[in-house]
């Protein structure tokens, strides 16, 4: 099913032709009503009148967090307040949060967006959404809120947390889907084996995940256990939320929607575009966004884009996994680590559950690291030399695929902090010394 063909279906020709005309105008549109925008266009010599179509995106400035911070709060508002209908921020806990504002178009467009991910996903009108992501000023509440009333489907606006009380209406309710981050549904399917009611007697049958990188063996873990076809849906705060991108029913990468929001790869360290295919950082610029546009925004996501046409229909861009954050990279004794990585080789061991810590300090110089991994009930065990065994069998596999040497710390079951939200899994305290 398709929600927008129009868009999610043109040619790249045509899909060209309309991101020129879009580009012009939000070009146009920040230089005359952002001075942040204005000033760095001034101090790199460039006039709206520069960019004639989508290829000269190249010749525009890149926005990063910190611009954000440094004009909190509404320093890149692009319209009055007085046509601000909504502010959401950041989830971060530290410094300033990013607070973007909406105008009614605005909310209008992020809505249509969702709405064509929830699509590509099998849901109608006539399905229930349980919606736990966080409501508030976190845009994934609010966010899946809107789409799932565009397309006419039910809302259960659940939020996060409570999450016995999330299973009980789950179950009583017959939602159809569930909207949460990946590692909080593994704690939803974890309490509902715990509950004891049988997966069978819910009703669920897509999982709605996103606000955090997950694997392709996460993907499994969660389609076993909750019995239900699980897909990613992209989205950040500084662009609008969940649905600047979703898969289909091929799984096979996330559809962008390209109509209004541009996607670039660049080298991290020379900014340059990459050749089409390599892998890189993410870019987006908005092409439709009135109260506070985005030119060139640099995510820190490390992926890829493919343009060919998906088994789907759609011709619209699809973006490769997300390998990690360029600023969630751990660099460990000289290593790129990954917490992605880490996550990916206990999902494959059977005797783990894909719960983890990493702890890295730096002692006498040289750096220190432990991942603490939680062994399932039961493999977990009070005879010394089952436990001797398991440590070595998963010490060798991180080593192997990390090219590093972890301190495998296992602990108990259920005695890592399960998350509601989006999952801390790294405590580095180099950054204190």
């Amino acid at each position: 099913m398709i929600w927008n063909e129009t868009f999610e279906c043109m040619s790249r020709d045509e899909m060209r032709k309309l991101q020129s005309i879009r580009l012009k105008r939000v070009v146009e549109h920040v230089y005359h009503n952002t001075p942040f925008y204005r000033k760095k266009m001034q101090e790199m010599g460039i006039t709206p009148d520069d960019i004639q179509s989508i290829d000269d995106i190249v010749k525009l400035p890149f926005t990063v967090k910190k611009d954000l911070r440094d004009n909190y709060p509404f320093g890149l508002m692009a319209v009055p307040m007085s046509e601000i209908v909504r502010l959401h921020a950041s989830s971060g806990t530290t410094g300033k949060p990013i607070v973007v504002g909406y105008t009614r178009k605005d909310l209008s467009v992020w809505a249509e967006a969702v709405a064509r991910c929830l699509t590509a996903y099998g849901l109608t009108r006539n399905d229930s959404v349980q919606v736990s992501y966080g409501y508030g000023l976190f845009t994934g509440g609010l966010g899946a809120h809107a789409g799932v009333e565009n397309i006419g489907g039910t809302v259960i606006p659940m939020s996060s947390g409570n999450t016995q009380k999330q299973i009980q209406l789950m179950h009583d309710f017959g939602a159809k889907a569930l909207a949460c981050t990946p590692s909080y549904a593994l704690h939803i399917a974890e309490t509902i084996q715990e509950s004891g009611i049988p997966i069978e007697e819910f009703k669920l049958r897509v999982g709605v995940f996103g606000a955090e990188p997950w694997t392709e063996n996460m993907r499994k873990e969660l389609q076993e256990k909750l019995h239900i076809k699980a897909y990613d849906i992209y989205g950040l705060t500084e662009i609008c939320g969940p649905g600047v991108g979703g898969e289909c029913e091929c799984q096979n990468g996330t559809h962008l929607w390209e109509d209004n929001f541009f996607p670039e790869i660049i080298d991290p360290v020379t900014l340059k575009p990459v050749e089409p295919g390599q892998q890189g950082e993410l870019v987006f610029t908005t092409l439709t966004k009135e109260g506070m546009p985005m030119i060139r925004y640099r995510t820190r996501d490390l992926t890829h884009l493919i343009y060919d046409k998906c088994d789907c229909g759609r011709t619209a861009v699809r973006m490769g996994r997300i390998l990690g954050r360029s600023d969630d990279m751990l660099i460990i004794r000289g290593v790129n680590v990954f917490p992605s990585t880490v996550e990916s080789i206990l999902l494959e061991l059977p005797e783990f559950e894909p719960q983890y810590m990493i702890l890295v300090d730096r002692v006498n110089n040289t750096d220190t690291f432990q991942i603490q991994v939680e062994v399932r009930p039961e493999y977990y065990s009070d005879e010394m030399n089952k436990m001797i065994a398991l440590k070595k069998k998963i010490t060798n596999r991180m080593q192997s695929v990390i090219g590093l040497q972890p301190d495998i710390k296992i602990v108990e079951p259920r005695s890592i902090e399960r998350s509601i939200g989006k999952a801390k899994h790294v405590i580095d305290k180099r950054e204190f010394k």
